[in-house]
């Protein structure tokens, strides 16, 4: 077998990561060497494979979905936005600039077509199948002369198209159809069908719907996933985070100990790696939220500062709110606060920033004996160590150097009584250490709150994954999936004016 599959959407957001996910799930439990992949994402989540390359965490989420060790191969290109405007161009795991949207679409993105394709290759010879992610919308008609991610590497790779919908927003028929209207004849060849997600009810409702589809359109659908609570995971755009929402739609499960505790997570500007908070919501009786304003911290048992694309803007932005004295409050009275990454360096003393923000010498929080200073090489490691007599392991991914100068040493960082911060991204992932940092936390805040003595998050992870291999091979018809995966699109679709324009 040597196959492969582009998942496209209708929209940003219907479901492409987890669907290209649950694919890879199911196809690894038949048996099938499999492998994610795609070209150019988008996103302020990203992740350190063991080489030091730096990828977008969905695609590090879909390679843990295969069953393999992520590498840039699986995406080659990754854009971390750093505001409205631009963007930092990460190929091949490694920093090579900034650029403007209109400096990249006007020629940098069609000059990596080589580099995406080559990366493509080198994946299908070395796995029986390649399950790819578009992005967007492949119907992005201003974009199409430059896409290297949805129709361009499609066509280029001879893959065939599913095209997922996400039915709970609405108008997911007219979506589908409209998709496929606006392609050149070309790039419609190879739309094989549809995909619809997150339905809520009874299909037979929806079929004679899919039916009519597919007189207008000549394609099947391939499959109809079900409303599913709690399978976001490894979300690509922390920009989009609710603050009033929760880190996962499923329960919170019952404390093991007479209190919950709560997590305060604050909602920064270009707040990266959000996920770090993952773990913490996994365990029983923790429950998170994100905030923006400084009351939601007075019942706080423990808040976050989390890392983020832009350390200054993010800082002034605690400023203007109030949230900076808010903090410094809270650390001089011995209440905890956690720094990570950004969050650590936003704690410290002094920030020398003529990289990021280039706003030159700023005055932190000064809540850690912490001085900041930005390199323009960016640091990319995956660290291991011990804190609180616990093993850790971690990513770390910033461009701040931090000069450490007292306090309690703490992985990277330091402590000052309940106040924390360290580079490190995912050290809350390893089990006895959330354990031991959470218990130092209860204490802290006075909480009669007992850590879990069992939670894994790695098993939590691998569960959520087998959901996901489960919803498509429950609900998708595998069989027409793994022909379309081995075979190609099939022959003889036909064109559904107008077609692309001129």
């Amino acid at each position: 077998m040597n196959g492969g599959l582009l998942v496209a959407g209708t929209t940003s957001d219907a479901g492409k990561s987890v669907v290209t996910a649950g694919i890879c799930r199911w196809l690894v439990r038949q048996g099938v060497k499999v492998a994610p992949f795609k070209a150019q994402n988008m996103s302020l989540n990203s992740f350190v494979t063991r080489e030091g390359a730096e990828i977008g965490r969905a695609q590090a989420m879909q390679a843990q979905a295969c069953r393999v060790e992520p590498t840039a191969l699986m995406n080659p290109v990754l854009l971390k936005p750093g505001g409205e405007q631009s963007s930092q161009v990460v190929l091949l795991g490694k920093p090579v600039g900034e650029l403007s949207a209109r400096g990249y679409h006007g020629g940098r993105q069609q000059k990596l077509l080589g580099t995406v394709l080559d990366c493509l290759a080198e994946l299908r010879g070395t796995y029986d199948a390649v399950i790819c992610e578009g992005a967007g919308s492949p119907a992005e008609i201003n974009l199409r002369r430059t896409d290297i991610v949805n129709m361009g590497i499609a066509r280029n790779a001879r893959l065939p198209v599913l095209v997922v919908g996400d039915i709970d927003r609405g108008g997911v028929f007219a979506s589908f159809f409209g998709t496929v209207a606006l392609l050149s004849p070309e790039d419609q060849e190879l739309i094989a069908g549809f995909l619809v997600n997150r339905f809520r009810g009874d299909v037979s409702l929806l079929e004679p719907g899919l039916e009519m589809l597919r007189g207008l359109t000549g394609r099947r659908t391939y499959g109809v996933l079900p409303f599913r609570h709690g399978l976001g995971i490894d979300e690509e755009d922390g920009l989009h985070v609710s603050l009033r929402g929760a880190v996962r739609e499923s329960a919170v499960a019952p404390p093991v100990g007479e209190d919950v505790l709560r997590v305060a997570v604050c909602a920064i500007p270009l707040m990266s790696n959000f996920t770090d908070v993952d773990a913490l919501a996994a365990e029983p009786g923790v429950v998170v939220r994100f905030v923006d304003r400084p009351e939601e911290l007075a019942d706080a048992d423990l808040v976050v500062v989390p890392g983020t694309r832009g350390t200054v803007r993010a800082l002034e932005w605690l400023r203007e709110r109030g949230l900076a004295d808010a903090l410094v409050r809270r650390a001089s009275e011995g209440r905890p606060v956690l720094g990570v990454c950004g969050g650590f360096q936003i704690l410290g003393e002094h920030i020398e920033d003529e990289v990021e923000s280039r706003a030159g010498a700023v005055p932190g929080l000064g809540v850690l004996p912490v001085r900041v200073r930005f390199a323009r090489e960016k640091t990319l490691t995956r660290p291991a160590g011990e804190a609180l007599g616990e093993r850790v392991e971690g990513y770390e991914i910033h461009h701040g150097v931090a000069e450490v100068d007292g306090g309690v040493p703490f992985l990277d960082g330091c402590r000052v009584g309940q106040t924390w911060g360290t580079h490190w991204h995912g050290s809350l992932e390893s089990d006895g250490f959330r354990r031991a940092f959470l218990r130092e936390v209860a204490a802290a805040a006075g909480r009669r709150f007992v850590p879990a003595p069992d939670t894994s998050f790695a098993a939590l992870r691998e569960e959520q994954l087998d959901r996901l291999g489960d919803l498509i091979e429950q609900h998708a018809d595998t069989d027409a999936l793994w022909r379309l995966i081995e075979s190609g699109a099939p022959q003889g679709l036909p064109f559904i004016p107008p077609g692309a324009p001129a």
